[in-house]
């Protein structure tokens, strides 16, 4: 088992959370909230709207999300889902706890897997950053699902 930590679309209440839950894919269970415990710009880019986190440690925001614990199984399809390599890397960063299925209150910094992006348009780094995504949040730049494309 690996653990993941999910800023964007995969988060609950998300368009892309589903897939997390589809047996199909392997197993995935939701263990807890936290934050990137160093800053990182996560932005909103493209045609389709999607959330970025750019591998920029160090500027931005501690950007909140989720953390699951995933199988060899999912971790294969979220590698080919996030377009791993090319769009998206899969690299160990430090998560921040704030809360974990079956503990109070805030805990320790652990290691999770993330997918961030190194390989980004550079005028990206001058878009608005933000520490928590929502597709239909204040911003206005609803995320276009992949059926609708």
């Amino acid at each position: 088992m690996a653990l993941v930590f999910v800023y964007g679309t995969l988060k609950r209440g998300q368009p892309n959370h589903e897939v997390l839950l589809d047996s199909a894919n392997g197993s995935a269970a939701f263990r807890g909230r936290g934050h990137t415990a160093e800053p990182y710009p996560l932005v909103i880019a493209g045609e389709h709207n999607i959330p970025w986190l750019l591998h920029l440690p160090g500027r931005g925001h501690r950007v909140a999300g989720e953390i699951y614990t995933v199988d060899e199984q999912m971790l294969h399809f979220l590698d080919n889902f996030e377009g791993c390599p090319d769009m998206y890397q899969r690299t160990a960063l430090q998560v921040a706890v704030l809360e974990w299925e079956g503990r109070d209150g805030p805990g320790d910094c652990m290691q999770c897997f993330v997918y961030s992006t190194a390989t980004y348009a550079p005028e990206w780094v001058h878009l608005p950053y933000h520490n928590s995504y929502d597709s239909e949040g204040p911003h206005g730049l609803r995320y276009n699902p992949r059926e609708n494309r």
